[in-house]
C-alpha cells in the first residue's frame, strides 16, 4: 500500500539545540501508526514538524505527493494534516457546536458534518450549547478530535490523546479510534500509554532521544519485551 505521508530524514532544532536526527517514516493510507518514546523523546517536536510549526533544518515532509516544505500550517491544514495538539486548544468561551463549525476548512470535501460527528461523539451532541470551557478534560479531548475530524483531514495526527485522561476516558478513547480506524481513518499517533497503543495501532516506530530506534508491526512488537524494556521502561 502507497504511503501518504512520507517522513524523510527531517533534523529539527529548538535554537542551536538539535532536536530531531533523520526521522524518517512512512504512514500508509488507512493504517493507524504509532510513534513511541519516553517524555521528550521527540514525538510532540516530530508532529510540530510535519505540520511544519517549526520548519525542519533538513529533510523533507511529503503528504500526498507534494512536499510541504515552506508551506504556513494552515495551508497544511487545508490540504488535509489534520492535527489534534497535546493542549487541546479549544475555544472555552464558545459553544462546542461552534468550536466544531469552525473546525469546517472550506472547499475540502468528505464525509465529516454535524450530523455525523455527533453518531460518533454523543456527549458532544448532548452538550452541543454548552461553553467549550465547562467540558472535563475528557469532553474537552473528545472535542479537539472531533473539531479536526470537521476539516475532513486525510490524515489525523493525534499528539498524545491519552495523556491525563482518567482510565474510563482511555477506554472510551480507544473504542472512538477503533471506529475511525474502521471507517479507513489514515492515524499518526503519539502515545506513551503502551496499552493503549497495542490496542489500536497496525505499526509502531520507536523514538529515543530524537532518532529513529525500532520499527515493526504491532504483533512483532506486542512481542518483544527487550524494546520494550530498553526504549519505553516497560
Amino acid at each position: 500500500m502507497s504511503a501518504v505521508l512520507t517522513v524523510e530524514k527531517i533534523n529539527s532544532y529548538y535554537g542551536k539545540s538539535h532536536i530531531l536526527f533523520d526521522v524518517s517514516f512512512d504512514v500508509r493510507k488507512g493504517e493507524t501508526l504509532c510513534l513511541m518514546g519516553r517524555n521528550g523523546a521527540g514525538k510532540t517536536t516530530t508532529f510540530k514538524t510535519l505540520v511544519m510549526v517549526m520548519h525542519p533544518k533538513s529533510g523533507r515532509v511529503i503528504f500526498n505527493g507534494r512536499d510541504m516544505g515552506g508551506l504556513k500550517p494552515y495551508r497544511i491544514a487545508r490540504l488535509g494534516l489534520g492535527l489534534v495538539p497535546e493542549d487541546r486548544k479549544i475555544f472555552g468561551p464558545l459553544t462546542v457546536k461552534e468550536n466544531l463549525i469552525l473546525g469546517t476548512t472550506t472547499g475540502k470535501k468528505g464525509i465529516w458534518n454535524l450530523d455525523l460527528v455527533y453518531e460518533y461523539f454523543p456527549v458532544l451532541r448532548e452538550f452541543q450549547n454548552r461553553a467549550g470551557g465547562t467540558l472535563s478534560g475528557g469532553e474537552q479531548q473528545m472535542l479537539t478530535i472531533a473539531r479536526t475530524l470537521m476539516g475532513n483531514p486525510d490524515v489525523l495526527l493525534l499528539d498524545e490523546p491519552s495523556e491525563g485522561l482518567s482510565p474510563v476516558m482511555v477506554n472510551t478513547l480507544k473504542d472512538l479510534v477503533l471506529k475511525l480506524k474502521e471507517a479507513g481513518t489514515t492515524i499518526l499517533l503519539s502515545e506513551q500509554n503502551i496499552k493503549f497503543a497495542m490496542a489500536v495501532s497496525d505499526c509502531v516506530v520507536i523514538i529515543d532521544k530524537g532518532h529513529i530506534r525500532y520499527e515493526s508491526d504491532i504483533e512483532t512488537f506486542k512481542g518483544d519485551d527487550v524494546i520494550k524494556r530498553q526504549y519505553l521502561a516497560v
